[in-house]
């Protein structure tokens, strides 16, 4: 769900400076007398793999070296870079965060299938929702990376990535709710259809300047400006949940027309999903709010938050097909 991409973004914005831990004059004299002594012994592949360095594996030794010590003496777990001190599998810093990343690539993989099998292939929103699917699942495919090992490079692609996931959900949430599709049967004049085409074109020229101004800036900055990167996709996020909310507004409060064919009072039950979707993803962010060490070092609230996107993914499939195979688009001919 669009909602969990712009949550992770913003949590990773809190969790971008540095941490009490690894401040701490012990853990900087552990990893200090650790790189004296371990850096000639050969790494596993795992390691190699993911591409652990002689420093990182010894930062990872002292932060559970400290973070025993402290579970002993009763002393509350601190954070090292920005995140909790988490048992790696085969080279993963964050096992949990990645299982439930490819969990969530899973469910858009899922809603694709649904969408290429249910929809018409002359249905005007199937081309749009097929592309919101791949480039979530690229944002997702990226998250599992990025948990996997947390360097510059992952981040960026993360962040990037998830904002291409947000824009195009903006993008074609914009082209469905004001209709700037083109129909399927369009009966009118060539020049409506151009006009169609003419809008699209021109809606679509706008966000991918915005992309590339969006990753031109945060490319050539010295340093990656977070608070900026959060600020965009909230903005963008929460301009796609209000549209949506708009959408399932009671027939007597209508804004806009849901469908060109039925009058502005029309209003289908299945409506009302986009609005408890919508709500229920953003009610979850409690998750990321209440923040705590992870359970056996294993999984914090962000994992869980992760896990708990996916099945919201999968009612978001369905609501856009109860949408898509609405009667009204068979009515529109015009």
């Amino acid at each position: 769900m669009l909602w969990a991409r712009i949550i992770t973004l913003v949590v990773a914005f809190h969790l971008s400076v540095a941490s009490s831990g690894d401040r701490a004059p012990e853990f900087i004299e552990c990893v200090s007398t650790c790189t004296d002594l371990d850096c000639s012994q050969p790494f596993p592949i795992s390691l190699r793999l993911t591409r652990w360095s002689c420093l990182d594996d010894c930062r990872y030794a002292c932060m559970h070296q400290i973070t025993d010590r402290d579970t002993q003496l009763g002393v509350r777990t601190q954070q090292y870079f920005g995140k909790w001190p988490f048992w790696r599998f085969s080279g993963m810093q964050e096992p949990a965060s990645v299982l439930f990343s490819l969990l969530n690539f899973w469910a858009h993989a899922k809603g694709a299938l649904q969408i290429r099998k249910k929809l018409s292939d002359s249905h005007p929103m199937k081309s749009y929702y097929l592309t919101w699917a791949v480039t979530s699942m690229n944002a997702w495919i990226w998250s599992s990376i990025f948990h996997t090992r947390d360097l510059p490079m992952t981040e960026k692609l993360d962040y990037f990535s998830a904002a291409l996931a947000i824009l195009y959900a903006l993008y074609y949430t914009t082209i469905r709710l004001f209709h700037l599709y083109t129909p399927p049967q369009d009966n009118r004049c060539d020049s409506h259809r151009t006009l169609k085409h003419i809008s699209q074109k021109v809606l679509a020229i706008l966000f991918i300047f915005l992309y590339v101004a969006h990753v031109s800036y945060l490319t050539m900055l010295p340093r990656f400006d977070y608070t900026y990167n959060m600020i965009f996709n909230l903005a963008l996020g929460l301009l796609h949940n209000v549209l949506w909310l708009i959408y399932a507004l009671p027939s007597s409060m209508s804004i806009f027309q849901r469908f060109p064919a039925r009058s502005r009072t029309y209003r289908p039950r299945f409506a009302t999903k986009a609005a408890i979707i919508v709500i229920v993803t953003m009610a979850a962010t409690s998750l990321e709010v209440l923040d705590f060490p992870p359970w056996v070092r294993v999984i914090d609230a962000h994992a869980l938050w992760h896990l708990a996107t996916a099945p919201l993914a999968v009612y978001w499939y369905k609501f856009l097909l109860n949408d898509a195979l609405d009667a009204s688009w068979r009515e529109h001919k015009s």
